[in-house]
Parts: structure tokens; C-alpha cells; sequence
């Protein structure tokens, strides 16, 4: 009986949203499906993978520890989007389950690990995050497959799987950060923007200092996405997440 009316409900979402498609999309724009389980009621995501293309933002939000994520790629390349899936268990350290592994990528993971480590009480408060093992998988959506500049993307992954909490849908995050946890000016907002809009991003997340480059953005494109600036690694984290 729980099976056909777990079923019956996902049926009856399912045609919520297929309806949603035949009017405005600003009407829904935000729409998504959850439910609370446990005694701790914790907030669980429905996603509808038939209604969208796995390389296209999505407005759901994604389950804890997957973020979506722009690259400022290289000058063959491009900016190009990622997306970044973290487990989390038992165990301690940082394992990165790509192979081989994108040099980039490894030094963007590790300064992720450290900021993680040295911060952690601003941004996973009574987490430990040494008392864990987490499991890093990049999946690389268009030409660039170096990783390069995905520091803050991996920092807002291993913290959402953490905190067992979810990013906002339809979110891209963008920033690189050093080891010492400052994040590093940005190549080609513009181009950031661009691709973020073309993939379908409601909203991209990117560093403050980045902001005096979107003078130049197009009004068509200024129109079509909210832009949030972060000024630091916690304040990125607090605009990331789902409230």
C-alpha cells in the first residue's frame, strides 16, 4: 500500500509540472516537490528527471553534497559547467573518485579540504569534518575537463554533505580560492554569465570583486538571471544553501 501510494503521488507530480510547461515559466519558476521524513523531519527532495536534460540546469534542488558550478576554462575552452558530487561517510579525508585526476581539479580539491578544516566552525559549526570521509566525483559537461577554479564549487559541495543540507535549485556557484582561503578574482564574468544562462541557471553565485566586469553585460542577458555576489567562503555558503 505505501509502494502504490508513493507511486500514485510521484504520477500526480509528475503532471503538476507537465502542466507548469504549458504556461508562463516565471509563473513556476521556483517549483519543487518535497517531503519530510523522521522524527527529525528532514526535508527530502522529488526530482522529476524526465522533464529536464542532465547537462542543463535544473531548478530543483539537488541532493546534499551536488552543486552545479562554472569553470572560466582556458582560452581554447572557455567557460564550461560543472557538476560536483559528494558522499559522505564514515572514515576520514578527501578521496576524488575521477581517474586519472585533472592536476587542476586535485589542487582545487585540496584547498577546498583545508579551507574546510581551518574554517569549519564558520561554516559546518559542531560538524567535524576530520571524523569523516568524503567521496569527490566531477562530472564535466563541456569542452574544458581541466577543473580549473572549482575551489569554492568543491568547498559548497563537501559542506552541503555535511550539513546534510541542499543548494538551491537552479544555482551555479563560481570562484577559485587559495590555500590560505582568499578567493581569487575572476576571469571573464561575462562569458561566466553567458554560459550560466544558456545552460538554464536561475541563479549564479560569484565573488564581489567580479562585479565591475558585468558593466559590460548585455541587458538581454542582465534580464534573464539574478546574479548574488559573496564577499567571503561563509558568506558564499550562506547564500548557497537551501533555507
Amino acid at each position: 500500500m505505501e509502494t502504490l501510494s508513493t507511486e500514485l503521488r510521484r504520477q500526480l507530480e509528475r503532471k503538476v509540472k507537465e502542466q507548469q510547461k504549458r504556461v508562463f515559466k516565471s509563473e513556476f519558476r521556483n517549483t519543487h516537490f518535497s517531503y519530510a521524513m523522521g522524527e527529525a523531519g528532514i526535508e527530502k527532495f522529488v526530482s522529476t528527471p524526465e522533464l529536464h536534460s542532465d547537462e542543463a540546469i535544473d531548478l530543483d534542488p539537488l541532493p546534499p553534497g551536488q552543486v552545479w558550478g562554472i569553470s572560466p576554462g582556458g582560452p581554447e575552452t572557455g567557460p564550461s559547467l560543472y557538476r560536483l558530487e559528494v558522499t559522505v561517510g564514515r572514515g576520514n579525508g578527501v578521496r576524488i573518485l575521477n581517474a586519472p585526476v585533472p592536476p587542476a581539479f586535485r589542487e582545487s580539491v585540496r584547498y577546498a579540504e583545508q579551507n574546510l578544516y581551518t574554517r569549519s566552525k564558520e561554516l559546518v559549526g559542531d560538524r567535524e569534518p576530520r571524523a569523516h570521509e568524503f567521496s569527490v566525483q566531477l562530472r564535466a559537461l563541456d569542452n574544458d575537463r581541466t577543473g580549473t577554479s572549482l575551489g569554492l564549487l568543491a568547498l559548497m559541495a563537501l559542506c552541503s554533505g555535511l550539513l546534510e543540507k541542499s543548494t538551491k535549485g537552479g544555482l551555479i556557484v563560481v570562484g577559485a580560492l587559495n590555500l590560505g582561503g582568499s578567493v581569487e578574482p575572476l576571469a571573464n564574468a561575462v562569458g561566466v554569465v553567458e554560459v550560466a544562462v544558456e545552460k538554464g541557471a536561475d541563479t549564479v553565485l560569484m565573488p564581489v570583486s567580479a562585479r565591475k566586469q558585468l558593466f559590460e553585460l548585455s541587458d538581454d542577458m542582465a534580464t534573464r538571471i539574478s546574479i548574488q555576489f559573496y564577499s567571503d567562503t561563509p558568506d558564499a555558503l550562506l547564500k548557497a544553501l537551501l533555507e
